[in-house]
């Protein structure tokens, strides 16, 4: 009862606020910093979330991502990040036929796996078509102008032949950007947790483990070229009030881009 009491409560809250309202005081710490300050500040704010398991009897990332990534016509499906395709989100995985979870700062970047923490961030994990999730594999995010053509069809995704990079479809490239700005300012290194860090230039080494993802100048163009909208302050406040109890200050504030990374 006080679970369905607390949903019912979280129903309530996002009706009277409306999608995108952030609730009252929530970056009042954050007032007035800039660059690292301003970095640190936002990461005691949503540091501490309620974490989930990947894959669970109970609710895991699974249920979550059918409630974030709810095709909002056919509320079966779900729409597939680098595709924008709808799929039956009841499939989940099907032995390959259904849909998989992309993590969006690839796993291995940083070896954390699908661990409790930056494995099961629902901020920066979205369902992807199987086959062109495997396409971008653990590829970099940077421009590149090959467009991906799945079994299904084009993607509007594009990679390169002689680089290991992936560029998303226009109308979720700046998704991609925010997600990345969250995971390296969610993960600092504190409490035994892995340091992300945003570099701006390809890593020689395609297989690095290490904690860093790229590349920063791109990613801050297309968070400019990609403004927040309605779907992504949705899927934020779903997670909020919902799940995890944190928001990605980036769609909440898209300056605070340009007031962390802007030089």
């Amino acid at each position: 009862m006080l679970n369905k009491l607390i949903v019912v409560s979280a129903i309530v809250v996002i009706h009277f606020l409306g999608y995108g309202q952030i609730p009252p005081g929530y970056y009042d710490h954050a007032a007035g910093l800039s660059g690292t300050e301003l970095k640190a500040a936002l990461n005691d704010i949503i540091q501490g979330h309620v974490q989930f398991p990947y894959t669970s009897r109970d609710t895991d990332i699974w249920d979550i991502l059918k409630h974030t990534d709810q095709d909002t016509i056919d509320t079966n499906n779900v729409i597939l990040l680098y595709s924008g395709w709808s799929k039956n989100g009841a499939l989940e995985y099907d032995g390959g036929n259904g849909w998989s979870r992309e993590h969006v700062w690839a796993k291995s970047r940083g070896a954390f796996g699908t661990k409790p923490g930056p494995g099961t961030d629902a901020h920066a994990l979205r369902p992807a078509d199987v086959t062109v999730n495997s396409a971008r594999n653990n590829r970099w995010f940077a421009e590149c102008n090959e467009e991906y053509v799945d079994g299904d069809g084009a993607t509007g995704s594009y990679r390169s032949s002689s680089q290991w990079v992936w560029k998303p479809r226009d109308e979720v490239k700046g998704d991609v950007a925010r997600m990345i700005f969250y995971m390296a300012t969610r993960y600092e290194g504190e409490n035994g947790e892995v340091d992300l860090e945003v570099i701006d230039s390809i890593p020689s080494d395609n297989k690095t483990n290490l904690p860093i993802h790229a590349k920063l100048s791109d990613l801050y163009k297309w968070h400019q070229e990609d403004p927040v909208d309605d779907w992504e302050r949705r899927r934020n406040d779903i997670i909020y009030f919902h799940y995890q109890k944190n928001r990605n200050p980036f769609i909440d504030h898209p300056e605070f881009v340009e007031l962390i990374w802007g030089d």
